[in-house]
């Protein structure tokens, strides 16, 4: 007994001791300072486990931030006193820290591209923004940093992140899956709303919360299903981009559980659509379709595509095919050159044109209604609903702003789809590729017609989706021979299957 305890404490003791020293810490912290120091002395284990965790298991935050992103405004998720985009962006640099300590094993050599320089041009512009004194109110470094972080940083963050852990064929495929089994819970929550019904918080926000003014239409007969995201024109165009990408993964995929799994949640995904009553969605989905004609390379798959593609635009344009249903005549209107609510916006964009022309730099990044007071001449320009990403980048940094964001957005673009057409060689891999391509396309259309390209999850999903398409070419020789080895096990098992019948008829 006693060797036992001795061998006990020369293996742990010491671990013991700083347990108990944590302990006794905490109960004096609980005296002398309240229950919430207590707290806080009692996570350390854990945290720092978590530390060594993240250290050892490389991908383990990763994983933690992808799936953050989904749940971050999902109402049945409880969150702390703390801004939703804080714990995102301490995620993103942790994983920037611990790829810089382990350089070794990190890719840094495959950031150097197209996409960095244009990222580079646009972060840089946002920075100089901190000098921008438009509102004559002096430089507010917290409010442009709180400005830029969302609009600039965090895209560089997110390009980095993704070059830097999406390295193997594996990872990639993993993070295909875990996407697909997101977007189908998304899809799920608003089946669930639809049709099964909204829990308290959610039933709350809709008829007594924001929700009440822009989510219950035509005298409350027609609801705008938002699932777990935000509001429903985040969750409409972000799910219509997802289930372009999937659609064309699945077509473009040799692996057959691969292909049916994405061809299952692209159409899944399609249909999630519809109950978001964002009619933008709609623009979004044909616009994917259709870059993917360009992309495809394909006679075969360029074809059908363009049929299909134009046989939905007709019946949508020209028929009245489901106008029984209110989500569809509401996505039908989306071509209605008369409809009221584009007409608001375009005397909305007037009004700011006004204003913008002696603003070339816009009114500041990161200055709104709380930093603009009512009696400054640009308070109306920070209190506008700008209805669209393209629109709020307009007001903040001016047409100079746009400018440089639109230039730098199509480098990027026109980078990704140089790549997959000329770049890529294996089939499948330029169909990942283009899904990606035609979902930053899809969301990109989003943006200039609703406020969402740098809303949970979508600026992760599809600017890191984007970023994957540059470091393609690094993992297309692994990546042929993986496929090739699951396809040969394809093969056998096909083999195996047609003897094993031909002789059960013997």
């Amino acid at each position: 007994m006693n060797n036992a305890l001795r061998t006990y404490a020369k293996d742990y003791g010491g671990r013991v001791s700083i347990l108990l020293l944590l302990f006794f810490v905490a109960i004096y912290e609980f005296i002398s300072a309240g229950f919430s120091a207590f707290v806080v002395i009692c996570l350390i284990p854990a945290i720092i486990l978590f530390v060594i965790a993240s250290f050892k298991y490389r991908m383990f935050l990763f994983w933690i931030l992808f799936i953050y992103n989904y749940f971050i405004q999902f109402a049945e998720v409880p969150h702390p006193p703390l801004p939703l985009s804080l714990p995102n962006e301490l995620l993103q640099i942790s994983l920037l820290i611990i790829a810089l300590i382990d350089v070794k094993d990190s890719h840094f050599e495959r950031t150097g591209n197209l996409m960095l320089f244009a990222l580079s041009i646009w972060c840089g512009f946002c920075t100089l923004e901190v000098l921008n004194d438009t509102c004559n109110l002096g430089i507010n470094i917290g409010a442009w940093y709180a400005g830029t972080r969302m609009l600039a940083f965090q895209l560089l963050y997110i390009f980095l992140v993704y070059c830097l852990y999406i390295t193997t064929p594996q990872i990639l495929i993993k993070y295909l899956y875990i996407w697909g089994a997101l977007a189908l819970f998304a899809v799920y929550w608003v089946f669930k709303q639809k049709y099964i019904g909204l829990t308290p918080d959610e039933h709350a926000w809709l008829y007594y919360g924001a929700g009440s003014k822009t989510h219950l239409l035509q005298a409350g007969t027609l609801i705008r299903y938002w699932s777990i995201y935000s509001d429903a024109a985040n969750y409409g165009i972000g799910i219509a981009s997802t289930g372009v990408a999937f659609a064309i993964f699945g077509i473009t995929a040799k692996i057959k559980k691969l292909k049916y799994f994405f061809l299952i949640v692209g159409g899944l995904c399609i249909w999630g659509m519809f109950p978001s009553g964002t009619r933008t969605a709609t623009a979004c989905l044909l616009a994917g379709f259709m870059a993917y004609i360009f992309l495809s390379k394909s006679f075969k798959i360029a074809v059908p595509f363009t049929i299909l593609f134009a046989f939905f635009a007709f019946i949508l344009v020209f028929t009245n095919i489901g106008n029984g249903n209110q989500q569809i005549r509401r996505m039908r209107s989306t071509f209605d050159k008369k409809d009221a609510s584009a007409n608001v916006r375009a005397m909305n964009q007037e009004v700011m044109k006004k204003y913008l022309k002696e603003a070339p730099w816009g009114i500041g990044v990161g200055m709104g209604m709380e930093q603009v007071p009512a009696n400054n001449k640009y308070s109306l320009m920070s209190t506008i609903a700008p209805d669209s990403e393209y629109v709020f980048i307009w007001i903040h940094t001016g047409v100079i702003g746009i400018t440089i964001f639109l230039i730098t957005t199509a480098i990027i673009l026109m980078g990704a789809c140089r790549i997959v057409f000329f770049t890529l060689k294996n089939s499948s891999l330029r169909g990942i590729g283009a899904g990606f391509c035609c979902a930053f396309i899809s969301q990109q259309l989003g943006g200039y017609g609703n406020q969402v390209l740098m809303q949970f999850p979508n600026c992760l999903v599809f600017y890191g989706g984007i970023s994957v398409v540059y470091i393609l070419p690094y993992i297309e020789p692994e990546w042929i021979k993986y496929e090739n080895k699951i396809i040969a096990i394809q093969e056998e098992k096909k083999r195996l299957k047609l003897e094993k019948k031909r002789a059960s008829r013997v």
